[in-house]
């Protein structure tokens, strides 16, 4: 009467899910159109032309309505993430110190591979 269930697990990665998995929820809402809100134009040409009008005029930092608060949103729906300058120069580092040690491995070989 028992049965042997097999189950498959499938990981993705941060960068590969969103190629694999389709995360627009599409499904769950209808998009907003000119004809359910006829004063709101829904035109993405529409919409950078103002935000190039406008650009100078956003603040630089802040919550919301900023260019801080965009590139934020943008990034979240991107699926990536902003780094600071300071993460920048850890990873620089970082990526520095791998080198040393790939180096100092290398010769510490050469050196007990002639002696």
């Amino acid at each position: 009467m028992s049965e042997e269930v097999k189950l498959i697990k499938e990981v993705y990665g941060r960068n590969t899910y969103t190629t694999v998995i389709d995360t627009s929820f599409s499904e769950l809402y209808s998009p907003i159109t000119a004809s359910v809100q006829p004063g709101i134009n829904t035109s993405v040409e529409l919409f950078f032309d103002a935000y190039n009008a406008l650009f100078f005029q956003i603040p630089a930092t802040g919550e919301l309505n900023s260019h801080e608060y965009l590139v934020r949103r943008s990034t979240e729906y991107l699926g990536g993430g902003v780094m600071t300058d300071t993460e920048k120069a850890y990873i620089e580092e970082i990526n520095s110190l791998r080198q040393q040690l790939l180096e100092a491995n290398t010769d510490y070989l050469n050196i007990n591979n002639i002696v």
